[in-house]
């Protein structure tokens, strides 16, 4: 009787997990941007503090390792390798994010070197594992539609 049960049990168990799969799902969209079973993946988020060296430098110099800054925030997004970026408001010392679309922190820490602000010690980063949908590199597909104007 209790593996008449238990037969049961794996027969609804299996038929269950039937019904719980998503209809919408792509497999080759899902295999493509790297998602597992849940539609998610890991990332490297970038947390971007003020550097210390931040004052040895002109208002002049500053804008330029600025425009320095987004080239290589375009770059890298063009590669695919990062997949979100952005300040935030006021002028504390976190400054902003990167959602790297890499495997390792250490090829994070790689592409964080590339960034002309960190290595004038202007900005520095911390950088932290993050799991989150393997959906995320689709919107810089998105938003080059409701972009009107180059940064």
């Amino acid at each position: 009787m209790k593996t008449l049960y238990l037969s049961f049990f794996l027969f609804l168990a299996g038929i269950g997990g039937a019904f719980a799969q998503n209809p919408d799902f792509d497999q080759e969209l899902a295999t493509k941007l790297g998602a597992d079973d849940y539609g998610m993946k890991k990332y490297v988020i970038a947390f971007l503090y003020r550097g210390d060296r931040v004052n040895e430098y002109s208002a002049e110099e500053r804008a330029k390792l600025q425009q320095g800054h987004l080239a290589n925030i375009n770059k890298l997004a063009e590669e695919g390798k990062m997949v979100l970026a952005g300040p935030f408001f006021g002028n504390e010392d976190l400054r902003g994010l990167f959602f790297f679309n890499v495997e390792s922190l250490e090829e994070a820490q790689k592409l964080t070197e590339s960034d002309p602000s960190i290595q004038a010690g202007v900005l520095k980063m911390v950088l932290k594992e993050w799991y989150g949908s393997a959906a995320l590199p689709l919107l810089l597909e998105l938003h080059s539609k409701i972009q009107k104007e180059d940064i």
